[in-house]
């Protein structure tokens, strides 16, 4: 195929369908962007698989089971709540995460793949991981055990 038809293709398939009643689509786009980068780092995805496992955890929880410093499991977290994947609540010093209950129908969805995907033997070496953590953090005395749930933040719209 010439370079040129090539270019037609495209500039004909973008008019039909901006024609065919997606005048939303580059935002749609964009969005869709935002989470597939979120996606696309074995971290966050170990993140999101003790997420979806746990329902919330402490952003202590997420470090010492993943064998990462706080700086890094809150900035992926961070790109995770951006993308609109996920929620986190204050309580006191502590942060809480969990999975965005208030999910546009393409977010849940994903997040229903990734719940399947996500539950593999990896997932099953992260919650041993998690488990071994659990019981340092219990006979240690850790203060960051779930308190009485608050109002989660809302995650806040997803970056061009």
């Amino acid at each position: 195929m010439r370079a040129g038809s090539a270019a037609a293709a495209r500039t004909s398939l973008g008019s039909r369908l901006h024609i065919t009643g997606y005048p939303g689509m580059s935002k749609c786009m964009r969005d869709l962007a935002a989470v597939f980068r979120a996606l696309a780092d074995e971290t966050r995805l170990e993140l999101l698989a003790l997420l979806l496992r746990h329902g919330e955890l402490c952003v202590c929880d997420l470090q010492a089971t993943l064998g990462i410093g706080q700086s890094k499991t809150s900035r992926h977290l961070q790109y995770l709540r951006h993308a609109g994947l996920l929620t986190d609540r204050r309580a006191g010093l502590w942060v809480h995460y969990r999975i965005a209950t208030e999910l546009d129908p393409e977010r849940k969805a994903m997040v229903a793949v990734l719940r399947r995907l996500l539950a593999n033997e990896r997932a099953a070496e992260l919650e041993a991981r998690f488990r071994r953590w659990s019981v340092r953090k219990a006979r240690e005395g850790a203060s960051c055990r779930p308190q009485p749930v608050s109002k989660p933040r809302a995650a806040k719209e997803a970056r061009p």
